[in-house]
């Protein structure tokens, strides 16, 4: 029953959404061009269904390299800072100041820095994702309670043991939390990066259906950005499930 309901829940309430879309635009006399219904945002995604695959395809491609590239270089950021008080001094601050830019404002410079093509859409997606792994690893492996390392040094471990078997699992959940939280900024740093330096892409696409005055296309794009993001997202709560002492207390 409880497993019926955690499905039906959300079926109903986006079925209700979509139902409000559909009949909202009438009720309230919204202009087509404006907020066009939902079945003609629909159709106009399904004549419009090689385009939009091909670009999907091209944006999926860019989210999943600077998705993966933020992870590593984030967890990596993350145990330099813990590992150095040099790089705590200094690096930290610099990232904490990083992640309150306004990163929109810097994508300009990502084509300028790495060229109109794929690297500079790929940085675009690194400067989103990569700051929210590395606060969420420096926060998890600095979360390690302390009686717990003193019986790790009392037992004789070595540093590399202390890690390895305390402080990694120790800081999983709050790494996959970051994890958690980068994955939608990747697929917004790739669809800003499009934006500014994409001929092609879903990002492109939305620039091609404004200029063109097709707001139903446009909505039909944002549609699938939307069915795209929420694909990254499950694949990496899936595999967070792994992680399955996340959700215990300390």
């Amino acid at each position: 029953m409880d497993r019926a309901r955690r499905w039906l829940e959300p079926v109903l309430f986006f079925a209700l959404l979509a139902l409000l879309w559909q009949y909202g635009v009438t009720w309230f006399g919204l202009r087509r061009y404006v907020l066009p219904p939902l079945s003609e945002v629909l159709t106009a995604g399904w004549k419009a269904r090689e385009e939009l695959a091909a670009n999907a395809l091209v944006t999926a491609i860019e989210v999943a390299a600077g998705f993966a590239l933020s992870v590593a270089g984030g967890a990596a950021l993350g145990l330099l800072i813990h590992a150095s008080a040099s790089a705590r001094r200094t690096l930290y601050p610099l990232v904490t100041a990083l992640q309150s830019l306004p990163k929109i404002a810097l994508a300009p410079l990502m084509m300028v820095w790495f060229g109109y093509g794929f690297t500079s859409r790929i940085a675009s997606a690194v400067l989103f994702a990569l700051f929210p792994v590395a606060i969420a690893t420096v926060g998890g492996l600095a979360s390690v309670p302390r009686h717990l390392e003193e019986h790790f040094r009392a037992l004789g471990a070595n540093p590399w043991d202390t890690f390895r078997r305390l402080r990694m699992p120790a800081a999983l959940p709050g790494f996959v939390d970051g994890v958690r939280i980068s994955t939608p900024l990747a697929v917004i740093g790739t669809i800003a990066g499009e934006f500014v330096g994409g001929d092609k892409g879903l990002g492109h696409l939305i620039l091609f259906a404004t200029a063109n005055g097709r707001t139903d296309l446009m909505f039909a794009v944002i549609l699938t950005i939307t069915a795209l993001a929420l694909v990254f997202y499950a694949l990496v709560e899936a595999a967070s499930r792994l992680v399955w002492w996340r959700g215990l207390a300390a």
